[in-house]
C-alpha cells in the first residue's frame, strides 16, 4: 500500500444496496450486537466482568442505580448471547457467580477502542452539539418571532 492509501476499515468499505432493505438491516450481525451492547447497562457490566468475576450482590452493588430487575435481565441477556458465563456454587444459600467468557473478553479490545475513540472525540462532538443547538435555538426564536 502506498503511503497515500488510507485503510478502509471492511465495515465502510463494504457494498450496500440503496436503499438497504429492512431484512438485511434486521438480520446484519453488527445490529445485532449492537442491540445488546447498545443498551443502558451491558457495556458497563462487561467492563465490570473482564476485570475480574463478580456475584450478583457484588455487581449490584458496584452499579449504583441499577435496579436487580434490570440486573438480572442484562445478565440474562450476555449469557444467552455467549459472553457470560454464570456458576452457581452448590453452598448454603447458593451463591452464583458472573464472569466473562472467552467470547466477551474478544468483546473487550473493540470495546476499549471505541472507548478511547469516544473520550479522544467528545470535545468535538460536544462542540458540534452546542452548534448545532444554538442554529436550532436561533432558528426557532425567528419562526416564534413570526408567528
Amino acid at each position: 500500500m502506498s503511503d497515500t492509501n488510507i485503510p478502509v476499515p471492511s465495515m465502510v468499505s463494504a457494498e450496500l444496496p440503496s436503499p438497504v432493505p429492512v431484512e438485511e438491516y434486521e438480520r446484519c450481525a453488527v445490529t445485532d450486537v449492537l442491540r445488546r451492547i447498545g443498551d443502558k447497562w451491558s457495556i458497563l457490566v462487561i467492563v465490570l466482568l473482564g476485570k475480574r468475576p463478580y456475584r450478583f450482590g457484588e455487581l449490584h452493588r458496584g452499579i449504583e442505580t441499577i435496579s436487580q430487575r434490570m440486573l438480572t435481565r442484562t445478565l440474562r441477556g450476555l449469557e444467552h448471547d455467549g459472553l457470560v458465563h454464570r456458576e452457581v456454587f452448590p453452598t448454603n444459600p447458593p451463591s452464583v457467580e458472573y464472569s466473562l467468557t472467552p467470547l466477551g473478553h474478544s468483546l473487550l479490545g473493540p470495546l476499549s477502542a471505541l472507548a478511547d475513540w469516544a473520550v479522544e472525540h467528545q470535545p468535538q462532538i460536544a462542540a458540534a452539539r452546542a452548534v448545532r443547538h444554538d442554529a436550532h435555538t436561533h432558528v426557532a426564536d425567528r419562526d416564534f418571532e413570526r408567528d
